[in-house]
């Protein structure tokens, strides 16, 4: 890939944007293709990212809001949004104060945070016999 080959945006100075933004929605685009192409999934952490608060914002705009969200209280609130671009999900984790302590793009088709644990399984398995006992 070539210089040439990259593109450039002129932001004006005064818009908050870093120009950090753009380049990361390229970046989550070759996601989604991985992981339409192979099944791969993937994780940005936008915490770790020079992004200022117009860039989320800009970068949130962009992506939209989809159909799903799921919220678990654990020790603070997390929040799983999925975008308007199904597969992608923004994914922030609050403290019990509501501070953000962590925002992730992740890329799959549903969250590893709201898949049940095999375990889980079993002892939910084990209340429905449970149930079904009681009801015979």
């Amino acid at each position: 890939m070539s210089i040439d080959s990259v593109p450039v945006r002129v932001l004006a100075p005064d818009s908050g944007l870093s120009g950090n933004a753009w380049p990361l929605m390229m970046e989550i685009a070759d996601m989604v293709r991985r992981l339409v192409d192979s099944g791969e999934t993937a994780a940005i952490d936008l915490s770790a990212l020079p992004l200022t608060p117009a860039d989320k914002e800009w970068l949130r705009e962009r992506l939209g809001t989809g159909q799903v969200h799921v919220s678990l209280e654990a020790e603070g609130q997390s929040s799983l949004d999925e975008t308007a671009c199904p597969g992608v999900w923004w994914i922030t984790h609050r403290d019990t104060r509501g501070r953000v302590m962590s925002e992730f793009i992740e890329v799959t088709l549903v969250p590893d945070l709201v898949r049940a644990h095999p375990e889980d399984i079993k002892i939910g398995l084990g209340y429905l016999e449970g149930v079904i006992s009681q009801l015979s």
